[in-house]
């Protein structure tokens, strides 16, 4: 079972994360996962943050030698922007400046100010930040580092920002992924016409959000459960996925659109290709009574436009109750493209696990060795 913490505020020292239960002998070098972390900067309408940040991860424990010992990973990436707000951070003495009594609608600000009794508004703003999805990024890296070795890779791109929608296939996304990697809005079409909703939105200090999405390729069929409610895969893919700030919906496979399918329509059915079972569809995102089918697993996701807006919006003074315009914190314009690479890394995390949890061990070799087994136990179907 892989199970993973996270620690840190989003102006504080740094970010903390320690991944339990990855395998020994998997080879790792901070360079696998400073390279997710770089994906997860980049993104037309980005702040300020990412100017002053050049995320890189410190290794201190779990690896050596360039492999996983199978002890837990521990994980330190450092804020540099520290610097700036040792006074309003400091671990002892008096904190000077900094406070917030304002919350904003759509964050956390006030539910969590009343939730942890709280003199302001800070605390809950540091935490509750989504600079704090760096540190998931982190173990996602080393779970997308595991899962390559069993041919397992995980793609993404935005496929809406506001009202401008790419309505393509998924399946253009294997064929075209350099155009969306350097894409800075990591669309494979569309790219001007989102990049000028952003931009409407910034001259205007407000904010926009959009939907992205999630292919997993290279799954075998078997992973996850039908047994008990928390067994399936796509309960805890959409539970994960959905712990991404601003993420409000989860969509697997065909989705919502499903409503306007007959049964005969949407059910992926069967055909024989030279003795090999195969589909004519994937509306259910390759996962059947929470289990993988063997089918690529295809999931949306919907990002609200965030809750930051340079214009502010009706909020109050917690104080006194009087009603003011809510501030401005340092922020992004839309994050639905960092969003996407956040996505891939803590989906990865679910995976692996998943993985993990059917084939066992302790060694990549050994896990190497019962999913060599499983795969001999269903080659006549695949």
């Amino acid at each position: 079972m892989l199970r993973f913490l996270t620690a840190g505020e989003s102006h504080g020292k740094g970010l903390i994360a320690i991944l339990e239960g990855m395998v020994a002998n998997l080879p790792l070098l901070p360079e696998d996962i400073n390279s997710e972390l770089k994906r997860r900067q980049r993104g037309y309408g980005r702040g300020e943050r990412m100017k002053i940040e050049a995320d890189e991860v410190e290794i201190i424990s779990g690896v050596r030698g360039g492999k996983t010992t199978g002890s837990p990973i521990g994980m330190l990436i450092r804020n540099k922007d520290w610097e700036n707000w040792k006074e309003v951070m400091k671990i002892e003495g008096e904190c000077k400046g900094g406070e917030r009594y304002i919350p904003r609608p759509g964050h956390a600000d006030f539910p969590g100010y009343l939730k942890y009794n709280l003199s302001d508004i800070r605390d809950v703003m540091e935490r509750a930040s989504a600079r704090n999805t760096a540190s998931q990024v982190a173990v996602g890296a080393i779970c997308k580092k595991f899962l390559n070795e069993f041919g397992i890779k995980i793609y993404s791109r935005v496929i809406q920002i506001g009202e401008i929608k790419d309505t393509s296939d998924y399946r253009e996304v294997f064929k075209n992924y350099e155009k969306i990697e350097s894409s800075d809005v990591r669309a494979l079409y569309k790219e001007k016409e989102m990049k000028r909703v952003i931009d409407r939105a910034k001259e205007s200090g407000d904010t926009v959000g959009g939907i992205f999405e999630i292919i997993i390729t290279g799954l075998c069929p078997g992973l996850g459960s039908y047994i008990q409610w928390d067994k399936r895969l796509d309960g805890k893919l959409s539970f994960i996925l959905m712990s991404i700030p601003g993420v409000k919906g989860v969509e697997v496979g065909a989705g919502f659109s499903a409503k306007s399918f007959y049964g005969s329509e949407f059910h992926d059915e069967f055909f024989i290709e030279n003795g090999k079972v195969k589909r004519r569809s994937n509306n259910a995102g390759g996962i059947e009574g929470g289990i993988t089918n063997g089918n690529d697993i295809w999931i949306k996701c919907m990002m609200k436009p965030i809750s930051t807006l340079k214009k502010g919006l009706n909020s109050f003074d917690v104080r006194d109750k009087r009603e003011v315009k809510s501030e401005y914190e340092r922020s992004d314009v839309c994050a639905v493209v960092p969003a996407s690479i956040i996505g891939e890394n803590v989906s990865a995390f679910i995976i692996a696990d998943a993985f993990l949890e059917k084939f066992g061990g302790d060694s990549l070799e050994e896990t190497k060795r019962n999913y060599r087994e499983y795969l001999r136990n269903i080659e006549k179907y695949f």
